[in-house]
């Protein structure tokens, strides 16, 4: 797994594994071929701060799991280097996770919220490579991926 730049602001109150969502993400964008020279940002909310955010960007009422807003292209990001010269950085987006919807949401299916809180850092990485589930057709190929990169992370750590 290589060493890109994946940063995590936490910003609420639940105890989540930090460092498993970071490793998952490095390797979801290792896996999709992101160029290592492009950097992603994971940001957990509390539930105020997601309604807010689900109203401004997506004119929807209360909380929500996840938002992704994708930044720049990985098409478009600077190679990787291969000498001393500093690599411009290019960043893929942010993605915005709201822990508590997450384990309310979990519960309600019977999973547990760090598998939950799994799942929706894939779903909103594989949103800002411009996948969507809006068709029948996209839906089936978004979350069999998902499905794969979740145990194909799962393997690497021993989970």
């Amino acid at each position: 797994m290589t060493d890109r730049p994946v940063f995590l602001t936490d910003e609420q109150d639940l105890d989540v594994d930090v460092d498993d969502l970071c490793s998952l993400a490095r390797h979801v964008l290792d896996d999709r071929g992101v160029p290592a020279t492009m950097e992603v940002t994971l940001l957990l909310v509390d539930e105020p701060t997601m309604t807010e955010l689900n109203s401004t960007h997506m004119g929807a009422e209360g909380p929500t799991d996840v938002l992704a807003f994708p930044i720049d292209d990985p098409a478009e990001a600077p190679g990787d280097s291969d000498g001393d010269d500093e690599v411009p950085q290019a960043i893929l987006g942010d993605v915005v996770l709201c822990p508590a919807v997450a384990v309310a949401q979990a519960s309600e299916l019977g999973r547990q919220g760090r598998d939950e809180l799994r799942l929706l850092t894939v779903h909103g990485l594989l949103h800002l490579l411009g996948m969507d589930h809006a068709e029948p057709g996209e839906e089936r190929e978004m979350f069999a991926l998902t499905d794969r990169l979740l145990a194909a992370h799962a393997a690497t750590v021993g989970r």
